[in-house]
């Protein structure tokens, strides 16, 4: 629990400070048109760099800071669900996907995991 959470922690400082730093290089990687509203873009980096920082603290207890990791789960599962909804809608163009494999799909399992580990836990305390 203790490595997911700090690789999910180091993962998210790195994607967030490459986003605010060079908000326009995953756009022209991917060949979409870069948005006018940049910093937009930037603020979701911050955001997702913030997690990182949460994601660390949490390493250290994950088993009684579940709470951030519970939070970030579920991120990892609404993130897809805004894009297919946006998608469908025609309002995001497919290229966005590739930023669900490694900032959501990658982490289900694992974080999963953790909170599955965290229900047992819990559950044993209130029966013991």
């Amino acid at each position: 629990m203790k490595l997911t959470l700090q690789l999910a922690a180091l993962y998210n400082l790195l994607w967030g400070a490459w986003v605010v730093l060079f908000p326009a290089h995953f756009f022209t990687l991917v060949g979409m048109e870069t948005p006018n509203q940049l910093l937009i873009w930037q603020g979701m980096g911050m955001v997702i760099g913030v997690y990182g920082l949460g994601y660390w603290w949490a390493s250290y207890n994950p088993l009684r800071h579940w709470p951030i990791v519970m939070v970030g789960f579920l991120g990892k599962i609404f993130g897809p669900v805004g894009f297919v909804i946006n998608y469908l809608e025609e309002k995001v163009p497919f290229e966005f996907f590739y930023t669900l494999i490694t900032n959501d799909f990658i982490w289900w399992i694992p974080f999963g995991i953790i909170l599955h580990k965290v229900h047992k836990d819990y559950r044993w305390k209130l029966t013991n």
